[in-house]
């Protein structure tokens, strides 16, 4: 019996993991090691109670007391805070999870690895802010890291059978997010209503943000870069505002490969879940008469300036990752409380960047855990600073 880890059960992608893993058997079928949430102690206990994990954990040490009182008589151990889920990694599993929401779900994914675990990886941020440190635990330890988000399985998918040598393009599509078709004049006065208001997905409020200032997409280009080891030049985006195409891949003889299917990320969950088998899964067919055509056009460099921050950041490689990811977080986080504008999001990250470019480190060389979380405190702390400026300027 396969044994299983989800950490951010409770998040979307946690979801979805837990809805494949119920539909192919649950507690019958797996061996559940560890669940663990966030602030949604209800649900967390729910699936606890269901899936019969070896502990639960959330990720505040205030809702411990709920969470040990709904698991009274179950069997299940139950901890909270970051050391508490980091300890759950540590725990021998066959496949992980990992589906915690930013930087702190690096920790817990390199634990996991270290327990030589497939890795399913939903978690972007760690590949972005140490994608060789990752790699190479990874390589260490003789563990596999398969990718969960849509474009990155889509990706690994096009590649089976194929020699990455021989791979010319990787071309990354993107809805283009809420606001894609509002004027640009517009767009500095675009309100966290605006931006959540997603034509296609159903995600976390962070992440569908990330979708429409294309964050999201930025992360995801340099966590194609460090995943797949393919050149920066070699890395397109298009928008695609159907969401039909995931992603695809170039190849030398001018062929291109392209995964499709309805936008549903419980394709590449279920992808990694059950490979390198296919399975059948419950998502929807494409009906390609009633779909009609497909459409594309070149995201606009000054609608999204998130993606020429991304290619800055694997040009310096080192630790700007790092302090790209941290800076972003930062800037959402003013967003969303009414403090920062929507495009000024983009410039608390880019003048970060400037500030610390001296302190990112030679691009060769493997940093240690301990340098990417200094990076990501000393860039979360700068670019608040940047933050407080940029959104005293914006309410004049």
């Amino acid at each position: 019996m396969r044994r299983i880890s989800i950490f951010g059960a409770t998040g979307s992608v946690g979801e979805q993991t837990v809805d494949l893993i119920q539909r192919a058997g649950g507690r019958e079928a797996f061996q559940l090691v560890a669940l663990t949430g966030g602030q949604n102690v209800a649900r967390l206990a729910d699936m606890a109670r269901e899936l019969r994990p070896e502990i639960a954990v959330c990720a505040d040490p205030a809702g411990l007391p709920a969470l040990r009182e709904r698991l009274v008589g179950t069997g299940v151990a139950v901890a909270a805070g970051p050391e508490a889920i980091a300890e759950a990694a540590d725990r021998p599993a066959d496949w992980v999870m990992s589906a915690i929401v930013g930087a702190a779900g690096l920790v817990p994914g390199l634990r996991a690895l270290a327990q030589g675990a497939t890795l399913a990886l939903a978690n972007k941020e760690s590949l972005v802010t140490a994608g060789p440190l990752l790699m190479a635990t990874a390589a260490r330890h003789g563990a596999r890291i398969l990718p969960v988000d849509s474009e990155h399985s889509a990706i690994f998918q096009a590649l089976v059978g194929e020699d990455i040598t021989t791979v010319e393009r990787i071309i990354l599509t993107a809805s283009g997010g809420a606001l894609r078709d509002w004027p640009m004049e517009r767009l500095a006065k675009a309100t966290v209503k605006d931006a959540l208001a997603h034509p296609n997905w159903a995600m976390g409020q962070r992440i569908t943000i990330d979708s429409a200032s294309m964050f999201n997409k930025a992360l995801e280009v340099i966590e194609t870069r460090e995943f797949f080891g393919v050149l920066p030049d070699q890395i397109e985006v298009i928008l695609h505002p159907e969401s039909l195409i995931h992603s695809m891949v170039g190849y030398c003889d001018g062929a291109i490969m392209a995964h499709l299917g309805a936008p549903d990320m419980r394709h590449s969950i279920g992808y990694a879940l059950n490979w390198p088998r296919r399975e059948a899964l419950p998502v929807a067919r494409l009906d390609f008469a009633a779909i009609g055509s497909l459409t594309f056009r070149a995201p606009d460099p000054a609608r999204y300036p998130a993606l020429g921050l991304a290619r800055e950041v694997m040009a310096r490689r080192g630790l700007a990752g790092a302090a790209f990811n941290a800076a972003k977080d930062v800037a959402l986080d003013w967003f969303l409380a009414g403090k920062l504008g929507f495009m000024a999001m983009a410039e608390v990250v880019a003048e970060t960047l400037s500030v610390l470019d001296r302190d990112f480190g030679p691009e060769n060389v493997i940093m240690s855990l301990a340098d990417v979380l200094a990076m990501d405190q000393a860039a979360r702390l700068r670019a608040a600073e940047i933050a407080a400026r940029l959104g005293e300027r914006g309410q004049r």
